[in-house]
């Protein structure tokens, strides 16, 4: 989408929520959650302090482990059981180490992965509207799965290229949602909402040299994302930012503490989300804040 298009879309959504406001009829809210494989078990602290705060979420849109986490919680998984299993989960849960070309390991397991959650499998069987986000790797363009099956959706967004394979669906190949929505913030517009919050989990810092493949891989992909123009960062309304900077892609087992960063992350910016719920401000009617957490 150009620039010009983004900016008309903008204005509509603008002046739709202040028209909503006035009439009683408040702005949608959609969240975007970000990837960054076990950093995305903050993402259920997010979600604890918007349920606290009776904050409520419209649309929902994921990529990567936020795509699974956007799933789990859109298909009606009560958060006590997402922090649960969060607890319990080790890689071999989801990854099966293989010997291929294309990478070191297939996430097949998914699927079954989600089922110990929720029965659902497809995406009407959704209680919040979802959007998962992949990236097509021979057009190199974010694709966007609204509807259909969860499962081929899922493993296409969480397949981060070099770890696992490409998950080939539809005669299409498709690797991690990240490489071009970073935060799934223009999925959640799409889906209409009016204000979108983006929850970012920045990669684990290295204070120490790299111990495999995985970690060089990882934080070179951060290194270039970081250098490069994120647009998403120009059209997030509120962005959550968790710290979660110390902890490494897969200690799963630190999954208390990354509920905590996430929900300490998410209460800093309550106040601002109702407050934009509230219709007092919307859309490009109001300056955009940034707020972080560390």
């Amino acid at each position: 989408m150009c620039a010009a298009s983004k900016w008309f879309t903008r204005a509509v959504q603008g002046l739709r929520s202040f028209a909503y406001a006035g009439e009683g009829e408040r702005p949608k809210l959609g969240l975007a959650l970000g990837g960054g494989f076990a950093r995305g078990i903050a993402h259920i602290g997010v979600l604890r302090a918007f349920e606290e705060s009776e904050i409520p979420i419209h649309v929902i849109a994921g990529t990567s482990v936020g795509a699974l986490i956007a799933a789990t919680y859109a298909s009606g998984t009560p958060l006590e059981e997402m922090e649960r299993q969060a607890a319990a989960t080790r890689f071999r849960d989801f990854g099966r180490w293989t010997l291929s070309r294309m990478g070191m390991a297939s996430n097949d397991r998914l699927g079954d992965f989600l089922h110990k959650f929720t029965p659902a499998d497809r995406f009407d069987q959704m209680r919040i509207p979802l959007t998962i986000v992949a990236t097509d790797l021979m057009s190199g363009k974010s694709v966007h799965f609204t509807e259909g099956e969860i499962r081929p959706a899922l493993r296409a967004s969480c397949a981060y290229p070099g770890l696992f394979l490409p998950v080939e669906y539809q005669r299409h190949f498709y690797v991690d949602g990240f490489l071009t929505e970073t935060v799934p913030v223009e999925a959640a517009r799409e889906m209409g909402a009016d204000v979108v919050v983006g929850v970012h989990l920045e990669p684990g810092l290295l204070d120490s040299p790299p111990h495999s493949m995985i970690e060089v891989i990882s934080r070179s992909f951060s290194i270039l994302q970081t250098s490069a123009m994120q647009a998403w960062r120009e059209d997030v309304d509120i962005l959550i930012e968790p710290n979660v900077h110390h902890i490494q892609w897969d200690q799963f087992e630190k999954a208390p503490q990354l509920i905590a960063a996430g929900e300490a992350a998410a209460r800093h910016v309550i106040p601002e989300i109702k407050s934009a719920l509230a219709g007092t401000v919307s859309g490009i009617l109001r300056p955009r804040e940034t707020s972080q957490t560390g």
